[in-house]
């Protein structure tokens, strides 16, 4: 491993002119990528779901006025659904259209039925990476442009009463999707759904354009809350999370482009946001990268704070992590995470203005998730971290796992502070890691003198 030592480094990788022009060229990025997401026109079109028959009692299943509005909204190309103060069961999945939208009202509250049945049939999604059929994500667009879910009510997936008690049951389902995907198996034989064990998740955008979710509380999630799929020009912003059964991921980008999240206020029992782009060969075989992305001003709160992979097999770059702090503890702050099955890349990652609390490790770079694979080993370099603190680390500080055949190169520390750590550095199979004021534990101030 070469390791760099400069410090007192004013710029945010070195303090030369190069730096200068490499840093305004890296925020014209930023500024484009904003620039070009297109703000989501919300019809002008307004109905109220209870004009459909919907009742917020808490007992009314509102899957049939759902399917009346949303069937209304087709007809007209469009329209805005408001629901009411009330808590609406509905038995069975939204199924949103091109330019149509949910308004939840404050104290409104969706609440989702637990029948399996309710979800069939089968539609074309994602699991983990690996494109198959399975039941229904709760709210579900596909191929659909310009769709919001909007307001100041809640989405709640009641899985602990329904999908998530599958966690148990999954294992040879998944087992098996994994086998598909290395096998190519063409996806209209990768039928999941009825017999099988695999969750649904909350909610989906899948091949879509034009998407905000905005103001809305998500609780309660059966699998992944939002997971956006094959998608482009996103906004997500004020969104509150309060999701803890497994695999309760806030966000999930995958195979998507042009997205800004902003003002999110995590708590989850997984990944905050978890950047992803499919798994092993189906992933290289798409060689759609997730790419930029702008995740600002958001508190954290949770498993980890911001995740690239390890379903990232197409690739990921041009992320920027910036302005955000924690609402309390996370198990690691910054995670980028692969196997030698996944292949890809991960590059051109910039992590700036990041306060944490109490984490187990501080930044985590792996090669070597799970110490699983073979073959596909990922190119992880030229990742960026400038101004990052963590109050405590009961673990690890910083690390890096490269393989010895492609070690994790071109990283980039500056301004980091840990206040207590049980270990600073764990650097293995790394290359060109550049640091630049480093404090970890306390600040050393001036040397004592000979007595």
């Amino acid at each position: 491993m070469k390791l760099y030592l400069a410090f007192l480094i004013p710029a945010l990788f070195c303090a030369c002119k190069s730096a200068d022009k490499h840093v305004e060229s890296v925020n014209d990025v930023k500024s484009n990528i904003l620039k070009s997401i297109p703000k989501v026109e919300i019809s002008d079109n307004v109905v109220s779901i209870t004009n459909f028959g919907a009742k917020g009692d808490s007992v009314t299943d509102n899957k049939p006025a759902f399917d009346k509005a949303l069937k209304a909204c087709k007809e007209k190309k469009g329209c805005k659904i408001t629901v009411p103060t009330g808590t609406y069961l509905v038995n069975g999945p939204i199924h949103l259209s091109s330019n149509t939208s949910i308004d939840l009202s404050e104290g409104a509250k969706l609440v989702f039925g637990t029948n399996a049945n309710d979800y069939l049939p089968a539609v074309a999604t994602s699991w983990e990476g690996t494109f198959l059929y399975n039941y229904s994500p709760l709210i579900y667009a596909y191929k659909a442009s310009n769709v919001a879910i909007t307001g100041k009510g809640t989405i709640d997936g009641n899985g602990a009463n329904g999908f998530s008690k599958w966690y148990d049951l999954q294992k040879a389902d998944q087992q098996l999707s994994r086998q598909m995907n290395h096998d190519g198996t063409p996806v209209n034989k990768r039928m999941f759904g009825k017999g099988h064990f695999l969750r649904p998740q909350l909610i989906q955008f899948y091949e879509c354009k034009n998407i905000l979710v905005e103001g809305v509380t998500i609780i309660n999630s059966p699998f992944w809350s939002v997971h956006f799929l094959k998608s482009e020009n996103i906004t997500a912003r004020k969104v509150k999370f309060n999701a803890f059964n497994r695999n309760n991921d806030g966000f999930d980008p995958e195979y998507s482009r042009n997205v800004l999240i902003e003002d999110i206020d995590f708590d989850n029992s997984d990944d905050n946001v978890a950047i992803k782009a499919g798994r092993d060969h189906e992933g290289r075989k798409t060689a759609t990268p997730s790419e930029n992305i702008v995740i600002r001003n958001c508190r954290f709160e949770g498993l980890h704070g911001v995740v690239i992979g390890s379903e990232m097999s197409a690739g990921v770059q041009n992320i920027f992590v910036e302005n955000c702090t924690y609402a309390g503890d996370c198990k690691r702050g910054i995670y980028l995470k692969s196997n030698a099955d996944r292949g890809g890349f991960i590059r051109k990652i910039y992590v700036n203005n990041l306060r944490f609390g109490k984490v187990e490790d501080g930044i985590y770079i792996t090669s070597n998730y799970h110490g699983e694979g073979k073959g596909h080993v990922t190119n992880i370099s030229q990742v960026y971290f400038n101004n990052i603190k963590f109050s405590n680390a009961a673990n690890f500080g910083l690390v890096i796992q490269g393989y010895p055949g492609k070690k994790v190169k071109n990283i980039h520390f500056s301004n980091i502070s840990i206040d207590t750590c049980a270990n600073a550095v764990s650097f293995t199979d790394a290359e060109n890691i550049i640091l630049g004021n480093i404090v970890i534990g306390k600040q050393a101030t001036t040397p004592s003198a000979a007595k």
